[in-house]
């Protein structure tokens, strides 16, 4: 069972995966847009409780169940937990530092995921072609992003130290979904507990703030809505289900091409300056990717 549920990364696994990262780094963008006109943990309640339904209404179409007594009602309110923490973090360091800046950060989460899976889960252990491969995808991103400055404000700190936060947060979930009884959950009952539970918990709390309305119009209403609908519903659904099934570490080394999206959508919707090492760096990221996932390296 354990080899099932971590067996390498195939085609159609990589494709979605690549269609994955090219919505999440269009979804910063989108977050950055709607952090205009609402407060960030107001967007992040409203997302997860909205996203909510459409969810279950899919549950209820196909026929999928829900069940809650398989021991994974703890880990999920544990995972749900995490999930509201993991998007504070991640929406309040967009209102405080760039698209790129942010992207770079939060999707170090392949690194810590990896280096935990080699201690926690079984047959997902660090060899050579992984190590490899996470060095010259990290040198890619850097490419991708780096651009020198003349000083580094507070703003900034806070906005890399809420982004790391964040990426940890995601790699914690993840590993969880491995390694606890949450793996017993269907992949629509774990997007739920995550849901139900942030929802809860930020719904009455983001409603204290006193901007948690900001300026919000009807381009920033349908923005939100692509996000609740076909980022949170069909690409988490997806994501989850591919985690249920390939190995952690090679699912989630595909996370180092999003930051390169980000950084693309970054400049065609807000005009973030993109500098002249993105080409190389997509050369390095997605030969980082493929050794990560290259078979016939033993394990260390």
């Amino acid at each position: 069972m354990n080899n099932i549920k971590n067996r390498p990364v195939d085609f159609l696994a990589a494709s979605f995966l690549i269609i994955f990262s090219i919505l999440l780094g269009l979804n910063q963008v989108m977050v950055k847009l709607v952090n205009e006109g609402m407060h960030p943990v107001f967007q992040v309640a409203l997302r997860s409780t909205f996203a909510i339904f459409p969810i279950l209404i899919y549950c209820y179409i196909l026929k999928k169940k829900i069940i809650i007594n398989n021991g994974s009602l703890i880990p999920g309110i544990i995972a749900g937990i995490l999930f509201a923490i993991e998007f504070i973090f991640l929406f309040t360091a967009l209102d405080y530092s760039t698209v790129t800046r942010v992207s770079l950060i939060f999707y170090t989460m392949p690194v810590w995921l990896t280096l935990a899976a080699h201690f926690l889960i079984e047959n997902d252990k660090l060899n050579l072609n992984k190590i490899l491969g996470l060095i010259i995808a990290l040198v890619g991103l850097f490419l991708a992003v780096y651009e020198p400055t003349t000083g580094y404000d507070t703003s900034q700190f806070y906005g890399d130290a809420y982004s790391l936060l964040a990426s940890i947060c995601w790699a914690t979930i993840a590993i969880m979904l491995k390694t606890t009884r949450l793996s017993n959950a269907t992949p629509e009952t774990q997007l739920l507990y995550q849901l139900v539970v942030s929802g809860i918990i930020l719904l009455p709390l983001s409603m204290q703030l006193n901007d948690y309305v900001r300026n919000i119009d009807l381009d920033l209403i349908l923005i939100f809505s692509f996000q609740v609908i076909v980022i949170m519903c069909m690409g988490f659904i997806g994501w989850l289900w591919i985690m249920s099934r390939y190995s952690a570490s090679s699912t989630s080394s595909f996370a180092f091409l999003t930051p390169i999206f980000g950084v693309l959508f970054g400049w065609l919707i807000m005009d973030d300056p993109i500098n002249k090492q993105i080409y190389l760096s997509l050369f390095f990221t997605c030969l980082g990717i493929y050794l990560i996932n290259k078979r016939g390296s033993k394990s260390i």
